[in-house]
């Protein structure tokens, strides 16, 4: 793999709140290897649009989650996600996920505090120079987002989400390094931490060790909670029997929107023993949302199966809540997983706050802390 020499690799320490500049589509390409890729990661053609744009870093990508192969944790090398920065996926079909794009450090340039209001000097010979030095170009970047179709005739796209297992080596639970590094980047505060392990060792050392005390161990939890106000106990199956159709309604909810989601025995009673309905999947990671005031940002209709990369129609639209990600607190496997993905919500979990009603001019998004 080639990299430019001018563009340190993985010489740089960002820091949550960190003010960087993404580098010229020159100075990138320059990074690049035959396949578009830094250390197996592509860089999509949704990414161009930001080169020259500055911005804060959002969180540490030091780790992430495996959505191709399973619920377990990955470990990259650096990386970072950006604020406000997610795949359009005009490149890719127009899926409708908005996933966090990942950014390779040899991608940005850090800014100090003077930079961040100025312009930096650009020194176009030199990055001619550069954008020689690479193996590809901007067409081979818009090339590679699709493999070559199958006798179906269907692509398959390449984006990063299908590329993490190449991209990243796995990262079991108890390797300690990472929760440190959750601190010194500025993803996780200690509390945070604090209250991540305390749950763990509830629910992996407690609640499961199979001996008939579950029941019981919940209901101390939930009791607990309910005094401070807390969320309640995040893993619970739903009320309806297995093979029993689970209902469905439908909202028509458009961007803009306020709702409400539901209280969790509500949502529950919606939802199979193994927590579906209609094939998609209830998540104790939702949990910290319930009864709070949201506003709808986006329908989807369409995502990329990121197993396959083939393009997969939903049969019912779900729905993108603004501000409502994953925030990995209950997964023994990814806990405090940085990737913040959107979570789909049925219409059927969400109550539409109607303009006559007297929270809807008050509406604000409510954040979940306990």
């Amino acid at each position: 793999m080639k990299t430019s020499n001018s563009i340190p690799n993985g010489a740089l320490n960002f820091r949550v709140g960190d003010w960087v500049e993404v580098r010229s589509r020159a100075e990138i390409l320059a990074t690049l290897d035959k396949n578009c890729c830094l250390e197996n990661l592509p860089f999509m053609p949704e990414m161009f649009a930001y080169c020259g744009g500055r911005f804060r870093v959002y969180k540490s990508a030091h780790k992430t989650c495996d959505t191709v192969n399973g619920s377990k944790g990955l470990k990259m090398r650096d990386a970072v996600h950006l604020e406000g920065i997610r795949c359009s996926g005009q490149s890719h079909g127009g899926c409708e996920a908005s996933c966090l794009i990942f950014w390779k450090t040899a991608w940005l340039r850090k800014l100090n505090q003077m930079d961040a209001d100025s312009r930096l000097h650009r020194d176009a010979a030199r990055e001619k120079r550069e954008a020689e030095v690479g193996q590809c170009t901007e067409a081979d970047v818009l090339a590679a987002t699709q493999k070559r179709a199958d006798d179906d005739g269907e692509p398959a796209y390449v984006c990063q989400a299908t590329q993490l297992p190449a991209a990243t080596e796995p990262l079991p639970w108890w390797e300690w390094g990472q929760y440190v590094e959750d601190y010194k980047s500025g993803n996780v505060g200690l509390g945070r931490i604090s209250k991540g392990f305390l749950y763990m060792a509830y629910q992996q050392g407690l609640v499961n060790l199979g001996i008939g005390l579950g029941p019981l161990l919940r209901w101390i939890y939930n009791r607990f909670q309910g005094l401070r106000g807390g969320i309640p106990y995040p893993r619970r199956s739903g009320k309806l029997a297995a093979g029993m159709r689970t209902p469905t309604t439908r909202l028509d909810l458009q961007p803009g929107e306020w709702v409400r989601v539901k209280s969790f025995d509500a949502i529950r009673a919606t939802c199979d023993k193994w927590n579906m309905n209609r094939g998609m999947r209830w998540d104790a990671e939702l949990v910290p949302y319930c009864g709070g005031t949201y506003q709808v940002l986006k329908r989807v209709t369409k995502t990329l199966n990121e197993k396959t990369g083939k393009m997969q129609e939903m049969k019912t639209p779900c729905i993108i809540l603004d501000s409502v990600v994953c925030q990995a607190r209950y997964s023994k496997c990814r806990l405090f997983c940085p990737r913040s993905i959107y979570p789909y919500w049925r219409e059927i979990w969400l109550e539409r706050i109607a303009s006559s009603d007297p929270d809807a001019g008050e509406a604000r998004i409510t954040q979940p802390s306990r």
